[in-house]
């Protein structure tokens, strides 16, 4: 059985408690590793891994033996999406240029997840640059489907139990995609609430720091180490949820809509208040700004290292390279723009509407057949563009393969959308097979 995900926040409180030893834990990590990883092909290879491992896990123990001043991560293994830079490690980005070339000062988010007691289980496979070009990694529900990218390793290590906390980024669908195909959490945070300084840029306007994890609450302890400002709210009433109508959904499969219209009647059944929100009716207009907006950022991001290395790029990415050198200051400016207005208006019509959150698919089905292509990040794209928090719980399965259920706030309700996004997992989670 390769799908095998573990939630992190019970984990944390055995660790924590002294219930169960992290060195005991990196050492059934690394077993289950060996098991799977052949196969999945979800973490990079690194010579010692397991000595290494044990090693920092016996230094932390003896650095927290009061079970009462435990940091708050302490114990947990983390895979890092290897476009962050970790000490001790080179970054490759998924790509042939030299890692020396690339590497530098580690993360801010590693950093902050080391200060929290976490340990660097090992650098996960991504798509060369975030971008297209796929690694070997497979979908642990099903191996003959990709994973989906860019964050693939990142999600397929939460999804197989190689790591019960996973690093990645997202600049269109590179977290809630890849989540949502491999039947685990994806948060992506409100736009610049973590530090983007120590990874591989990508298209900075809309770069994202997200997590993996297999639950939601694991998915929030993790946030507020990671966040810059972190503030837990306890809602005092359960979300008014919005159902997201119009072109936009026209763009989901069947299956992908079928999954939102599940997701919804388990809402309902469950006793919150579901209304349909039309959102985006500009939305060919929203892709297309998008579009501009990080092609022209991933061309300025690698002029240098592509005037340098660009036999070594794979044609996607130096085709975008030059889509985005054809895009022009005023386009490039106007679509920096457009992305704050969107964001604007995504939060006046919850407003408008009444609603708390808003759902759709985490992507437009489940994952494709093959790992040649890592799906289509198009139902993420305007959350994206916008900055706002989106949140993928898994919600019901089209022929074996998961589904999940996109869930966002306005801008900055990261906080809540986590508080209330718990029980919205609960509610939907016994979502079974979608007709479709």
């Amino acid at each position: 059985m390769y799908a095998d995900p573990q939630p992190l926040a019970p984990l944390v409180r055995s660790l924590r408690a002294g219930d169960r030893r992290p060195t005991a834990l990196v050492d059934d990590l690394c077993d289950r590793l060996d098991a799977v990883d052949d196969d999945v092909r979800s973490v990079l290879p690194e010579p010692g891994r397991r000595d290494r491992l044990i090693r920092e896990a016996t230094a932390l123990d003896a650095r927290h033996d009061d079970p009462t001043s435990r940091p708050s991560l302490f114990g947990v293994p983390v895979g890092v999406k290897d476009i962050f830079h970790v000490d001790g490690y080179l970054t490759a980005a998924g790509s042939s240029v030299p890692p020396a070339t690339i590497t530098d000062a580690e993360s801010t988010a590693v950093a902050r997840l080391h200060d929290a007691g976490a340990v660097t289980f090992g650098k996960a496979r991504t798509t060369e640059f975030a971008y297209f070009d796929p690694p070997e990694t497979r979908n642990p529900t099903d191996l003959g489907h990709t994973p989906g990218g860019s964050s693939s390793g990142s999600a397929a290590a939460v999804a197989a139990g190689i790591c019960p906390l996973a690093l990645g980024s997202q600049t269109v669908g590179s977290v809630i995609r890849p989540a949502a195909f491999c039947g685990v959490v994806g948060f992506k945070p409100s736009y610049g609430r973590i530090p983007l300084d120590g990874v591989v840029p990508f298209a900075p306007s809309v770069d994202h720091v997200g997590t993996f994890t297999a639950d939601v609450a694991g998915a929030a302890r993790t946030a507020a180490v990671l966040c810059d400002g972190w503030d837990p709210v306890d809602p005092d009433a359960p979300p008014v949820v919005g159902v997201v109508e119009g072109p936009y959904l026209d763009q989901a499969t069947e299956a992908g809509r079928a999954g939102v219209e599940a997701g919804a009647a388990a809402l309902d059944d469950a006793g919150y208040e579901v209304r349909r929100v039309p959102v985006f009716d500009d939305i060919d207009a929203v892709n297309a700004s998008h579009d501009a907006l990080t092609a022209a950022e991933f061309a300025l991001t690698h002029a240098e290292w592509h005037a340098a290395y660009g036999d070594r790029y794979a044609p996607e990415s130096t085709a975008l390279i030059e889509e985005g050198r054809e895009v022009g200051v005023d386009e490039l400016a106007d679509a920096r723009a457009a992305r704050l207005d969107l964001r604007e208006r995504v939060g006046e019509r919850a407003r408008e509407a009444g609603v708390d959150l808003l759902i759709s698919p985490g992507a437009p089905g489940p994952a494709p057949e093959g790992i040649d292509d890592t799906g289509d990040p198009i139902m993420n794209l305007p959350w994206t563009n916008a900055g706002v928090p989106a949140l993928t719980v898994p919600c019901g399965r089209v022929g074996g393969l998961p589904l999940g259920l996109q869930v966002v706030a306005p801008f900055g309700g990261d906080e809540a959308l986590l508080a209330w996004g718990e029980d919205i997992a609960a509610a939907v989670a016994d979502v079974g097979a979608v007709d479709a």
